[in-house]
């Protein structure tokens, strides 16, 4: 399983990336205004944080395929560094994931629902797949389900696009669409820190190092041998 950073703060970036195995960063149009920074200025620092071998995720906001092919290039040749475009699953998506596969530019389709849209991404040249986790089930589906029938979808067919699922509320969707097949995550920085909090794991350590300072009356490193 691979981990990406779904965000756009710089600072959050590189605290998650000093302490987590962080394999990328996804941004969409919506967490890079939140930023308030010219957004080509904050992809190139999120870029300095995390090196040029990790992906960096970007996404088009045209509604045609010659718009969204326009906007792919536009951000391939001013950022550096491995970068994967994000393209909004609809006919003209479709369209655009087509000619961008044709020239070899890596892409993420976005805003999935439905196992069929995978599919149809998936077959389109898509190296990725985002299923939208929790807005599914705020649909009343099942985003952990739609993301197990994508990855049985792909195993059937033989493809080789990955699932970076998204969207979540808390780590137990995580958990459970990592169980269902997918391949990746990527997650808000606030639910990140909470995948290895437990309090007990915090009490285990502060006893275990009370009871040696009972006996030795130092640190491990101090301590006579």
């Amino acid at each position: 399983m691979r981990l990406y950073i779904d965000s756009a703060n710089v600072e959050k970036i590189r605290r998650l990336t000093e302490y987590y195995p962080i394999a990328g960063v996804t941004t969409n149009p919506s967490i890079l205004v939140k930023e308030n920074h010219p957004f080509l200025d904050t992809l190139r620092q999120i870029r300095e944080v995390i090196g040029t071998e990790k992906e960096l995720f970007v996404q088009v906001l045209g509604e045609t395929a010659e718009e969204m092919v326009e906007e792919a290039t536009f951000i391939t040749d001013r950022l550096s560094g491995s970068i994967v475009v994000k393209i909004p699953v609809t006919e003209e998506g479709l369209k655009a994931i087509k000619l961008l596969a044709g020239q070899n530019v890596p892409i993420l389709a976005t805003t999935i629902y439905t196992s069929f849209q995978a599919l149809m991404a998936a077959l389109s040249g898509a190296k990725y797949v985002a299923p939208y986790v929790n807005r599914i089930d705020n649909l009343t589906g099942n985003g952990v389900k739609v993301v197990a029938e994508i990855a049985q979808l792909f195993a059937a067919y033989q493809l080789p696009t990955e699932i970076v699922a998204a969207s979540f509320k808390n780590v137990q969707q995580v958990h459970d669409v990592c169980l269902a097949g997918a391949e990746a995550v990527t997650v808000g920085h606030e639910l990140i820190e909470k995948l290895i909090a437990f309090p007990a794991t915090l009490a285990d350590v502060h006893a275990f190092k009370t009871e040696w300072q009972k006996t030795f009356g130092t640190d491990l490193l101090h301590s006579k041998q």
